[in-house]
């Protein structure tokens, strides 16, 4: 029993690994396919996203809030039922990166503070735990509760 519970608690405990795999895929997507609704549907948050993308120099800004609009929705959705999530996580990742540097660098981290200060600042951001997650549902894969893993192990293809 000791021997088991020491297992455990030093190498974790993979009968259950699907479980965050599941709540961290379906709240990223339920968080992003919100965000992409309110952006698509929501007349004041469309033209606020239009108004931040003018202000930061975004080319076309126009169509650049729609498609960012659009990752977010139907990325989101694809997230939540598991499906193409690699490709979703790398494209949710891309626009993370763009936020990071075109609105919170320039925007919300002060100038002229220090290294440590300015890394505090950063990793505070959300778009920087998201792409962490991104990440780390990349290299997981979006765990067995999923349409990629049904579709993996239709085709034949070895399911992590």
């Amino acid at each position: 029993m000791f021997a088991h519970l020491m297992k455990i608690v030093l190498t974790g405990e993979r009968s259950w690994e699907w479980l965050p795999i599941l709540v961290a895929r379906v709240s990223l997507g339920l968080f992003f396919a919100v965000s992409g609704y309110n952006k698509l549907f929501n007349e004041e948050k469309h033209a606020g996203l239009i108004e931040l993308m003018m202000e930061i120099g975004m080319p076309f800004p126009e169509f650049m809030a729609l498609f960012l609009a659009c990752v977010e929705f139907f990325g989101g959705i694809l997230l939540m039922l598991g499906l193409f999530s690699t490709f979703v996580s790398i494209a949710l990742i891309i626009a993370m990166v763009v936020a990071i540097v075109t609105v919170e660098i320039e925007h919300i981290i002060p100038k002229g503070i220090g290294p440590l200060d300015w890394m505090s600042w950063f990793l505070y951001l959300p778009q920087v735990l998201y792409i962490i997650l991104f990440a780390w549902l990349i290299t997981t894969g979006p765990g067995k509760i999923s349409l990629d893993h049904f579709l993996a192990s239709r085709l034949g293809i070895e399911n992590r």
